[in-house]
């Protein structure tokens, strides 16, 4: 795995690969690649035991050419000021590959969350939502669940700017928990299109889903809920790791028994008679699918050369590098970028910030039948961009799509002042 990938660059790089097919003017692609402005800041906060404690946090607004920032907060020792700025970026343009009205955004606390209590964590959390307070918003930028954080999180930051607003604003994030305005699928939303970008690609290159073999790197919310729906559809999930570790059952293991497992013990590692495999390992097992739904750069070049899989659909936020792209293309190895696989998140928080703005909630079943309507029609919109194209992967199709319709907007509006 490669931790000296810059991810800021890897997608400054995938744009300059999109730009190519695409007749639009150096300098609009040039303001494309780069965040329209990033905070910095240090929380100071009170610890339990009375002592005080500095940490870094970011938001990065990257473009809003589209509609308002939008994006997660995550909390992780890894974060930095270009992972953030990499994140908004991919978000500006999984928006506009599922086409929903968005802009992009990101954010992040350098923080691993384990080592502070719930207390601790509130003070943080609130300490982070006043310093947003003034770049946020219902119509300006408006934060969600990331990477160890959740609907708790995501009601503090929403009490903290209503309290400090002096209003009632459900809108000004996403994620929440359904009694303080969230939405039913929320949850499941990022596994589930992760699972339904894998039924459309296997369909569209002749393969059966049912029966398939499948390997999940990363088993927390996306990850495990995504082996849940593709075991739904009859595929064959044989191994799952986490931070702590993999497992491999050729016969096949049952998703959410081993979820449970997890939550009892803190990890996949040590479940039934299943054999135990590194992470690396689990990447290269000879597989019809993989789904890395961990974070980023957990495939490069050199890793690629050994991955067996059909067919790889990511689950989480860039896990493969370029390099790994060029090799798996070369290697006819189908890749679902994570702009289009893991967009249900957003695109179930836009549906959650529309009833919010309505003050009308919608049916489990409606937003999981518009979220497969948007998926299946981004799917296609990629797909048809790859052909009339000729390009070389399916990721280059959606930056294809996706730049062409951000440059539309920022040409539309002109360039002021």
């Amino acid at each position: 795995m490669s931790d000296e990938t810059n991810p800021f660059e890897s997608l400054q790089e995938q744009i300059d690969d999109a730009a190519a097919h695409l007749d639009v003017d150096d300098g609009v692609i040039e303001r494309l690649k780069n965040p329209e402005r990033v905070l910095e800041t240090n929380l100071t906060v009170e610890l339990d035991d009375g002592s005080l404690e500095t940490v870094r946090a970011y938001r990065s607004q990257f473009n809003g050419d589209r509609g308002p920032y939008k994006g997660g907060i995550r909390y992780h020792p890894g974060v930095t000021r270009d992972e953030v700025k990499a994140l908004s970026g991919w978000m500006v343009y999984k928006c506009a590959t599922v086409d929903i009205p968005y802009g992009g955004g990101k954010g992040g606390i350098s923080i691993d969350p384990t080592q502070y209590s719930e207390a601790e964590l509130e003070r943080i959390t609130r300490a982070f939502a006043t310093e947003l307070r003034p770049i946020i918003g219902e119509d300006r930028d408006i934060p969600a669940p990331d990477v160890n954080t959740g609907q708790r999180e995501m009601n503090w930051i929403k009490d903290t700017y209503e309290t400090l607003e002096n209003t009632t604003a459900p809108g000004v994030i996403t994620g929440k928990a359904i009694d303080s305005g969230g939405s039913a699928g929320r949850v499941e939303a990022t596994g589930r299109s992760t699972m339904l970008a894998a039924r459309e690609v296997f369909d569209w290159i002749g393969k059966r889903i049912e029966g398939a073999s499948v390997a999940v790197q990363g088993y927390g919310n996306a990850g495990w809920i995504a082996a849940d729906l593709l075991d739904d559809l009859g595929a064959t999930v044989v191994a799952v790791s986490d931070s702590g570790g993999g497992i491999h059952e050729p016969r096949g293991l049952d998703p959410v028994d081993v979820k449970d497992h997890k939550n009892e013990t803190g990890s996949v590692v040590g479940y039934g008679d299943a054999e135990a495999v590194t992470n690396e390992e689990l990447l290269t097992l000879d597989v019809d699918l993989l789904v890395p739904a961990a974070l980023e750069n957990a495939i490069d070049a050199e890793l690629a050369e050994d991955v067996q899989a059909d067919v790889v659909v990511e689950a989480a936020n860039g896990p493969l590098t370029p390099g790994a792209d060029d090799v798996l293309a070369d290697s006819n190895v189908w890749v679902v970028p994570d702009i289009l696989a893991n967009a249900g998140g957003v695109t179930v928080s836009y549906f959650e910030w529309v009833q919010n703005r309505q003050r009308f909630s919608w049916t489990e079943e409606r937003v999981n039948e518009e979220l497969e309507r948007v998926t299946i029609e981004a799917f296609d919109g990629l797909v048809d961009a790859y052909e009339a194209h000729d390009l070389p992967n399916l990721r280059t199709a959606a930056y294809v799509v996706a730049l062409q319709r951000v440059a539309n907007a920022y040409d539309q509006a002109g360039n002021w002042p």
